[in-house]
Order: structure tokens, then C-alpha cells, then sequence
């Protein structure tokens, strides 16, 4: 049977995140499935950026379990993009297209 390669292929998992996902090395598909079943089973998700929790829309509020790893993700795309989250605060959001810069700062390289 071949290795996974590629986002199925396990990787280790820093303190913050393994602590939160009880998991020590995912691949990056279960990481962030697994951060999607928590978003939607605490209705954390919103339609406006820092607005209140309403279970729909593009934008994640961070309650005190995701701040822990949002705040981990300094971090500059391939196209340049800063993602920078290290002075959010509990009630503040991101805009979903950021969990892959939360996930690849959230792994061990």
C-alpha cells in the first residue's frame, strides 16, 4: 500500500491544536475538517466581520479554545497575503479563507 503524500499525508500537530483536536498528527484534510465540526458545533460562524454568532456565514468568531491556535498564525502566503492573528481577542473573527494559513502555522515544518 503506497504512503499518503500530499494534504493526506500526517503531520505533527504543535501543542495548541494538538491539544484542541486530542491528536498529536493529522493530515491537513482531518485538521481541518475537524476545526470545521467545532466552528459548527459552537455556532461560531457569522456574516459580518465581528459580529455576533449566528451559525452562517464566511467569517469564524474566535471563543477562547480557537483563539489559542489563531493566535499562533504569523504567516505570508505565496501571493504575499499577511495573515497575522497574534493580538486577536475572544469575540473577534477571520474570514474562513484564513484557516489555511491558521493550519499551516499550526504544524510542525
Amino acid at each position: 500500500m503506497a504512503e499518503p503524500k500530499g494534504l493526506k499525508k500526517p503531520v505533527k500537530l504543535k501543542s495548541d491544536l494538538a491539544t484542541m483536536l486530542g491528536e498529536t498528527e493529522l493530515p491537513r484534510t482531518e485538521i481541518t475538517k475537524k476545526l470545521w465540526d467545532y466552528i459548527k458545533a459552537k455556532k461560531l460562524q457569522t456574516k459580518t466581520p465581528n459580529g455576533a454568532p449566528e451559525n452562517a456565514g464566511k467569517y469564524i468568531v474566535a471563543d477562547a479554545t480557537l483563539l489559542s491556535v489563531f493566535k499562533n498564525t504569523n504567516s505570508t502566503s505565496k501571493s504575499g497575503k499577511l495573515t497575522n492573528l497574534t493580538d486577536m481577542k475572544e469575540g473577534d473573527t477571520i474570514d474562513m479563507m484564513q484557516m489555511a494559513a491558521v493550519v499551516g502555522a499550526n504544524i510542525e515544518s
